[in-house]
C-alpha cells in the first residue's frame, strides 16, 4: 500500500476501515479536559470492552437472586463456566478445543506445565530461553531448575548476534545441535516483549524436537496479537495471558495450550485438585483421582467467574470479528505507523522491530538514544500513553481493535514535535 503522511489520508482511512466501528465498543481513557487519550498501550493493558459491565453484572445478579444454586441455575451455569470460553479461545490461538483451558495466571500456568514437561535427567536437565525473555519466565525457569537439584547456571541463552537487537533462528538451531543431548526443555516467548519480534514457532518446535527436547511457547505478548497456529506449529505447550491484547481486565486469568498428543496421556506427571478430576464423578467426592483429557486436566480449582466473564465479554468481541480481519488491519495500521516514524528522519530514534510484517505483530519498539526516560515523560504529558522498557525502549501499540489512523498520525506529530 502507498501510504501517505497526511492527516486527510489518516482520516480517509478510518473511513475505509471495515472495522472502524470497534473502536466506539471500548472505554478509551480521558483527560481531566475530556480529551481522549492516544492510547498505545495495549500491549501491557488493553482497554475495557463496553460490554464487560453488563457480562460481570450478570453473574453479580445471578449470584444476589440465586446463591449457591447459581452453579446450575444462572444464565450461564457457574459449574462449567469455563467451557463456554474454550472454542473462541482455541480460534484465537488456531487451536482444538480439547487442547486448550482458561485458567489461573501466566506464571503459575508456566509452572504447572513445567512440572509436567519439564522432566529432567542427569544428563538431559538444561533450559534454553532467549537471553532478554521476559523477567518472570526466567526467574519461573531459574527456579525449576533450583527445584530439581540444578542451579542458574544450567540456563542456555539463545542471544542476538553481536550488534544486533533480533533473534535468527540459525542460531537456535547451532545452539540445540550442539548441546541437545543435554537440553530438557526450550521456553521461548512467541513474541519477544522488548522487540516484538514474533519468532516462527513451527520453525522453533521442529529444532527442539530434532533431539527430544520439549518445546514450550511463551505467548503473552501474541495472544490476540499474531495468529500462532499453535496446533499446527507442535509445539508441546504455551501459555498466555488474557488482559493485554483480549482486553479482560488487569490480573485476569491466563490461557493454556496442550497438545493434542499428550491428550491422554495420563502418566504424565502434574498436580492434581478436584478441577481436573473426571467431570462425571467429580461430586462423589470419594472416587479416587481420574483425570481429565486434554488440556482441561491441568485444572485445580473451580473457575473464578467474575473474571471469567470479562474474558467472555471480549472472546464474544474476538469471535463476531475473526482474527483473519484483525491481523489484516494490524498490519495496515502497524504499517502505517512504521511509514510516519521512518519519515521523522532522526537519529535519536530508531525501530527495533522487524521490518517485515509477518515477523511481528502491532507492537513497535521504538529505541531512543542517550536514553533518560525524558521522552517518554514527555509524550505521557501530552497524553500518549505508551510504556517504557529498560534501558532505552519505547514500546507502543496501534491495537486494531481500537487504535485508529488518526490516532497513529497524530501521535507520530506530537513526537517529531518532541524531538
Amino acid at each position: 500500500m502507498q501510504y501517505k503522511n497526511s492527516l486527510t489520508f489518516a482520516k480517509q482511512q478510518d473511513k475505509e476501515d471495515v472495522l472502524y466501528h470497534l473502536r466506539n465498543l471500548f472505554h478509551i481513557p480521558k483527560d481531566k479536559n475530556g480529551n481522549e487519550w492516544l492510547y498505545f498501550t495495549g500491549n501491557s493493558l488493553g482497554l475495557q470492552p463496553k460490554s464487560t459491565k453488563r457480562y460481570i453484572n450478570q453473574e453479580l445478579e445471578d449470584w444476589a437472586i440465586l446463591g449457591v444454586e447459581g452453579h446450575f441455575e444462572a444464565k450461564n451455569p457457574w459449574l462449567n463456566y469455563h467451557e463456554l470460553l474454550t472454542d473462541k479461545m482455541a480460534k484465537i490461538v488456531g487451536a482444538k478445543p480439547i487442547e486448550v483451558v482458561v485458567m489461573n495466571t501466566l506464571t503459575t500456568n508456566l509452572h504447572l506445565l513445567m512440572v509436567s514437561f519439564y522432566r529432567p535427567t542427569k544428563t538431559k536437565y538444561k533450559i534454553v530461553i532467549e537471553s532478554d525473555a521476559f523477567p518472570s519466565d526466567r526467574y519461573a525457569v531459574e527456579s525449576q531448575l533450583k527445584f530439581h537439584g540444578f542451579s542458574a547456571d544450567d540456563i542456555i541463552e539463545w542471544k542476538p548476534r553481536k550488534g544486533e537487537e533480533l533473534l535468527n533462528i540459525e542460531d537456535l538451531q547451532k545452539i540445540v545441535s550442539e548441546q541437545g543431548d543435554e537440553i530438557a526443555l526450550l521456553l521461548i516467548g512467541g513474541v519477544n516483549y522488548y522487540t516484538g519480534q514474533f519468532l516462527d514457532l513451527k520453525r522453533v518446535a521442529k529444532i527442539g524436537h530434532s533431539k527430544d527436547c520439549v518445546v514450550g511457547i511463551d505467548l503473552a505478548h501474541g495472544a490476540g496479537n499474531i495468529q500462532p497456529n499453535l496446533h499446527e506449529s507442535n509445539v508441546d505447550f504455551a501459555a498466555w495471558c488474557t488482559y493485554k491484547y483480549l482486553n479482560s481486565g488487569p490480573g485476569s486469568l491466563g490461557g493454556v495450550f496442550v497438545h493434542e498428543r499428550h491428550a491422554n496421556n495420563k502418566a504424565l506427571p502434574r498436580f492434581s485438585g478436584w478441577w481436573n478430576h473426571n467431570k462425571e464423578t467429580r461430586f462423589n467426592m470419594r472416587q479416587p483421582f481420574d483425570v481429565m483429557e486434554g488440556a482441561e486436566g491441568w485444572q485445580l480449582s473451580n473457575p473464578p467467574i467474575l473474571s471469567m466473564a470479562a474474558i467472555k465479554s471480549s472472546l464474544d468481541l474476538f469471535d463476531e470479528v475473526g482474527m483473519d480481519a484483525l491481523r489484516q488491519k494490524s498490519e495496515k495500521l502497524t504499517g502505517y505507523f512504521e511509514f510516519l516514524i521512518n519519515e521523522i528522519d532522526s537519529d535519536d530514534i530508531k525501530i527495533i522491530t522487524p521490518s517485515n510484517s509477518k515477523e511481528r505483530g502491532c507492537q513497535l519498539s521504538i529505541q531512543v538514544k542517550n536514553a533518560d526516560k525524558s521522552l517518554h515523560k514527555k509524550l505521557t504529558e501530552n497524553n500518549i500513553i505508551t510504556d517504557w522498557r529498560e534501558p532505552n525502549v519505547i514500546r507502543c501499540a496501534p491495537v486494531p481493535m481500537y487504535t485508529s489512523f488518526e490516532d497513529v498520525y497524530r501521535m507520530v506529530f506530537i513526537l517529531k514535535g518532541l524531538l
